[in-house]
């Protein structure tokens, strides 16, 4: 696994160099002050993880993690910054961390060895990032129950935990296995693993007890074809 590092000031590219070769396996390929060289090296070589600071001139690390999405390889990025303000938008780019400086060492050996225990880390495989105050919270994408819809936010529900965020259910949905999570409801999607009880409702539509959980869940009309399909039911 190899990876470069973007920052315009060189005591921080050198202290994030010293964690990295302390605590992981990983290469560094190259250090970038400025965020053009960072692209055009990028053009050029591929890598699995981008350190980035934001507050940068001439190409601040938000405008360079938009770009890097029409990369054909899409390399994981790890948001190196002071402000906690952007944790928002680095989530709604499907940043892998976010990580404040000045950063203590236990979180970024953690986050380290998160990203070298992943087979594919760009594609954050089996887990999802959800944004919790000033940093984001890694999931595993089959420890979520169930998400609603609630106005602009997201709710969603992990075992006895609760996150919220600014995203579509839709858009979530595209970040979780296909064939794991069903959107039972236009406010609703259901993990099928979650499912305890189905209870047959009118107009042959259900409601869904859930492991762990007191809410039911419902299931509408228009989805309950479909929801009969997958789980087998006559």
């Amino acid at each position: 696994m190899n990876c470069i590092i973007v920052d315009d000031e060189e005591p921080a590219r050198e202290d994030l160099g010293w964690f990295v070769k302390q605590f992981s396996s990983m290469k560094i390929a190259a250090s970038f002050a400025d965020g053009h060289e960072a692209l055009a090296f990028l053009g050029k070589h591929e890598v699995d993880v981008v350190f980035l600071d934001i507050d940068m001139p001439k190409m601040d690390g938000m405008t360079l993690c938009k770009t890097l999405r029409g990369m054909r390889r899409l390399p994981a990025v790890v948001f190196v910054t002071a402000y906690r303000e952007y944790a928002v938008e680095a989530f709604e780019l499907e940043a892998f961390d976010y990580l404040l400086k000045p950063f203590r060492e236990d979180r970024i050996a953690c986050l380290l060895s998160r990203l070298e225990s992943s087979a594919s880390p760009s594609a954050c495989v089996g887990t999802v990032a959800i944004p919790r105050n000033d940093s984001m919270v890694v999931v595993p994408a089959l420890s979520i129950v169930f998400c609603e819809a609630q106005g602009h936010e997201l709710r969603i529900v992990v075992k006895q935990e609760e996150y919220r965020m600014s995203s579509s259910i839709s858009d979530f949905h595209r970040k979780l296995p296909a064939d794991r999570f069903f959107r039972c409801h236009r406010s609703f999607l259901v993990n099928l693993s979650r499912i305890a009880e189905i209870l047959p409702c009118f107009d042959q539509t259900y409601m869904l007890k859930l492991q762990d959980r007191e809410e039911r869940i419902p299931v509408s009309r228009r989805q309950a074809a479909e929801f009969r399909r997958l789980m087998g039911l006559k």
